[in-house]
Formats: structure tokens, sequence, C-alpha cells
């Protein structure tokens, strides 16, 4: 192995007194799955993997030894002072590179630096539907077997304070989306889905995709979340 990868599907501090992880649907009856998925690419990447269900329970300096951490959070994460900080601090000097998954943008609204780590900050998801995808960017890793109009199923999220510098990898055109519905917008920045950036000298990959188990038995979804991971760790897959 060389290297570790990390990954977080801490949803607890969301979850209230209803444990979600028994609902049949949705992210929290996915992460398990997700996490099988997750595990395997790691083994692909030649990266040992490590579940984190819950931070809390976290075993101290988990996040200083990880060369991959990977995130499906949702709510506020209970990441401690030095997590926050060695997360930042290890990304910003290359030592660690972060791969963030579907609900990861709705978590951790009260660290105020996370948004600007994973690249921007969820704001509603309006639609649960199947809609068209266009690859912006099929120069990359992740999106360069996807064919061009794929079609998916799942949660379309909208983002706020997307970074300027991110790299665009997919987007929704929006045209097959129903705009009467509930808090139906087009925000200025479109529909992005994926994106990737360099924050120092580390590297961040964010795909919105995930939310439902077919996502994790699609060759094509796991093909993205493995070309992302290999952009991480600076390889061609």
């Amino acid at each position: 192995m060389s290297g570790r990868l990390v990954y977080v599907t801490d949803v607890s501090p969301y979850s209230g007194t209803r444990p979600l992880h028994d609902r049949l649907a949705g992210a929290h009856g996915v992460l398990g799955q997700s996490a099988t998925a997750v595990a395997e690419l790691a083994r692909a990447a030649g990266l040992e993997f490590v579940h984190v269900p819950s931070v809390a329970d976290m075993v101290p300096g988990t996040v200083d030894d990880a060369t991959v951490l990977a995130l499906f959070t949702i709510g506020e994460t209970p990441w401690s002072d030095d997590d926050r900080a060695s997360i930042a601090t290890r990304l910003r000097s290359g030592e660690l590179a972060l791969l963030g998954l579907h609900a990861a943008a709705d978590s951790c609204a009260g660290w105020e630096e996370f948004g600007k780590l994973l690249g921007a900050r969820f704001d509603g998801h309006p639609w649960t539907q199947r809609f068209a995808i266009d690859v912006v960017d099929a120069g990359h890793p992740s999106t360069a077997h996807l064919p061009a109009g794929w079609q998916f199923t799942d949660e379309l999220y909208l983002f706020r304070d997307l970074r300027a510098d991110a790299r665009v990898l997919l987007e929704a055109p929006g045209d097959d989306l129903d705009m009467s519905v509930k808090g139906a917008r087009r925000p200025s920045i479109g529909f992005p889905l994926a994106w990737c950036f360099h924050e120092g000298e580390g590297r961040v990959f964010y795909t919105a995709l995930g939310h439902f188990p077919g996502a994790y038995e699609d060759v094509r979804f796991l093909g993205h979340l493995y070309g992302g991971l290999e952009w991480l760790l600076a390889r061609d897959p």
C-alpha cells in the first residue's frame, strides 16, 4: 500500500433523534454501499482503506495519517479544532488530498473555511429526478470515459460561493428540469456537478452525484470516482 484513504460517513449530528441510517432511500441508506465501493476503489489505487462512521469516535491522529480524506458527511460534522487545523494545513502543504462526495457540500456550516476547502456550499436541491449531464472537461480522468449527454438519476444540488478557480468537470444543462417546483431557480453559476482545483500544493475533487444505491452499481459513476481519485494522487488512470 502506498498511502491511506480515510472515508468519513458521519451523519449523526444531522439526524437528531431519528437514526437516518435506517431509512431505505436517500443518502443515509446508501452510506454502507458507498463505503464498500470506495474501499474497492481505494484498494485498486493501492491505498489502505479506513472507514470512519463517527468522527466523535475516531481514533486520534487518523486525519494526520491520511493520504486522501474522502467525505460523505452531512450536518455539523464534529471535527475538533486540531482536526480542522490538520486538514487545512496538510491539504495546503500537499500532504493530504480531499475528495468530497455528494452531501459533503451540505456539512460543516459552522466551519467557515470548509466551503473554500471543498469549493462551494450546498444551496438546496429542488429536484430529484433523471437529468442530462454535460461533460464540460473531457480531458480529466474522472470524465474522459463518460458519454456525451449522460443521463443520471439523483438529487440535483444547487450551489453558492463556487470558487473562481474551480475547474468544472460536469454540469447539468437544466433544460429538462421543472422550474415550477418549489425552490427551483437557475443560479448565475448554472448547475455544476463536479469540479477540482488546487489548494496550495494540495488537490481537491468533488462530485455532487451519489445519492442513490444505483450509483454504486454504475460503472460510469464508479469510473468517475476512480478517475477523481487518480487525479488527486497525481496519476493517470
